[in-house]
């Protein structure tokens, strides 16, 4: 069994097991990680997409409005971008296109202008900052959910996770055997609409190629429906209660 993770903390957890090989790296490099290993197919394949409760829990990695701490959300330590460099250095289309597409905000244009005169004044270099200038310009009843958009949208451009899902699945339909499986556990709508239409579609964008006689070709097929977590789990579990799972398998 081969596990992938490139947060250096993670990589603390590997199991003594010589059944288990934990690779410190993308996933989305996958494939040339077990060509390496001399793997050419597998028969069932887990992707868990997200942040992980210890990076939400640590202050100094700067994922949550929780806690004050550099404005890092870098996944991979060693990555050159982190949050500060994004607020600090991107211009306003490109505050406006993070903000608007990875976060769903409607009032991306105006988020996009208080960064821009706020680092005018002041550079950003912890979450705080983030939180103090954008709480006065909304309701408390929604604040909590604002910040969540405003720190998702920089978190994802930060490790380009929307890139490195795309990148990750075509390679499963690649790499899978025959009847091979892949799960996909999801936690926010843009994961799970990647992994939605790349079941249905096979690519991203547009409709499934068709062949000569009009049969669409598509790589995986749909096994069972959608699976959220029970009220059980969630109440052992509240950070599972957006999850959303997801089985395809190979053709």
């Amino acid at each position: 069994m081969f596990a992938f993770d490139q947060d250096a903390e993670a990589i603390k957890n590997n199991i003594a097991d010589e059944r288990f090989k934990l690779i410190k790296g993308n996933f989305s490099h996958f494939k040339q990680y077990l060509k390496f290993y001399g793997i050419s197919s597998v028969s069932g394949i887990l992707a868990d997409f997200g942040v992980s409760s210890h990076q939400f829990d640590t202050g100094e990695r700067g994922f949550s409005t929780r806690f004050e701490g550099p404005l890092d959300m870098r996944m991979n330590t060693e990555a050159t971008i982190n949050a500060a460099h994004v607020l600090n250095h991107y211009s306003e289309e490109q505050l406006i296109r993070i903000f608007s597409n990875y976060g769903e905000l409607r009032n991306a244009a105006k988020l996009a202008v208080q960064v821009i005169e706020a680092r005018h004044v002041k550079k950003f270099y912890n979450t705080q900052q983030l939180v103090d200038l954008f709480a006065p310009a909304f309701p408390k009843h929604v604040i909590h959910k604002v910040m969540a958009q405003i720190f998702q949208a920089v978190r994802i451009e930060v490790n380009g996770e929307l890139e490195v899902i795309k990148t990750f699945l075509l390679q499963t339909a690649e790499i899978l055997s025959v009847e091979g499986r892949l799960v996909c556990i999801s936690y926010h709508s843009l994961e799970d609409r990647l992994v939605k239409r790349f079941i249905r579609e096979g690519r991203f964008e547009g409709t499934a190629e068709v062949d000569f006689y009009g049969n669409r070709t598509l790589p995986l097929k749909k096994v069972g429906k959608l699976k959220v977590p029970t009220k059980e789990e969630i109440k052992k579990n509240n950070r599972a209660r957006s999850a959303k799972l997801r089985i395809a398998e190979k053709i």
